[in-house]
């Protein structure tokens, strides 16, 4: 597997121009086809307008999104312009409750979908639902960027966060041609489950089947001594110095995540490096 078809959403350009620039360098890359959707998001809600307003309103809210999806799609095509790769733009107008479909109809078409960290600073609430969409409906992996970073030519050290789990898998299939690529993957576990078959050997048949796609992986099980998995993986991330995070998404629940954390939203808030998620 190769990724020849990559897509960049992009609502806000400020916030979406480092996960636009790494969706360049991966393009140049992997001598893919880059496609940038520019999407105008309407954040109203129009149950909260008051009776005989709703068309008036809705006609002023739906012209501002699509005057920022025009103005979005006219800068990424300047800031493209010039470019080796291949690349397409498309503008989409949505509101947020059905952004979703918008998402989706493009990234069940894509190899990879690169988007810009979802949390802090200036995203707005559309970054999650974008992110989510993908994953879920579109059925794509996701390399989320964060907003500080720059971008990422080759991964050299990967780690992967594995916890026997469907999610976790699914992610390392798609990440292959990445893993392939990198001088060292790290494959963490931590507290392997009591009654796990795998207890004796966590890890191992994980990294018996990445050996036989010619990638070589190293072991490393914690113990969770910090509050959260999310807290013990990114200290671990820093100590080894990796650059990349692959791992499962949403093992629980989205709303169970929303309401009382887990490690794939713990992980999104606080990434310091590049996450290949997938479900």
């Amino acid at each position: 597997m190769a990724y020849k078809s990559l897509l960049c959403v992009v609502s806000d350009l400020d916030h979406c121009r480092v996960a636009l620039e790494q969706a360049v360098v991966t393009a140049q890359t992997e001598g893919a086809h880059l496609e940038v959707l520019c999407v105008g998001v309407d954040l109203t809600q129009v149950t909260s307008y008051y009776a005989g307003a709703n068309a008036a309103i809705l006609q002023e809210t739906i012209g501002r999104a699509l005057a920022d999806a025009e103005n979005l799609t006219e800068a990424v095509s300047e800031r493209l312009e010039g470019e080796t790769i291949t690349w397409s733009t498309s503008a989409a107008v949505a509101a947020l409750a059905d952004l979703g479909r918008h998402i989706a109809a493009r990234a069940r078409f894509s190899d990879l979908v690169i988007l810009a960290h979802p949390y802090g600073g200036d995203a707005g609430p559309e970054h999650e639902a974008i992110i989510e969409s993908s994953l879920f409906e579109g059925k794509a992996p996701v390399m989320v960027v964060p907003v500080d970073s720059g971008p990422l030519v080759a991964p050299k050290k990967i780690v992967i966060g594995w916890n026997e789990s469907s999610e976790a898998m699914s992610a390392i299939r798609m990440a292959l041609p990445l893993l392939k690529q990198a001088d060292k993957v790290n494959i963490t576990v931590i507290d392997p489950p009591m009654h796990s078959p795998n207890r004796s050997d966590p890890g191992g048949l994980l990294s018996q089947f990445l050996a036989r796609h010619g990638v070589t992986a190293e072991i490393s099980v914690l113990s969770k001594t910090l509050p959260r998995v999310a807290d013990v993986l990114q200290r671990h991330i820093s100590d080894i110095e990796a650059d990349m995070v692959v791992m499962g998404a949403y093992g629980h629940s989205r709303l169970r995540e929303a309401i009382f954390g887990g490690a794939t939203r713990d992980m999104m808030e606080e990434a310091k490096v590049p996450l290949f998620l997938a479900h």
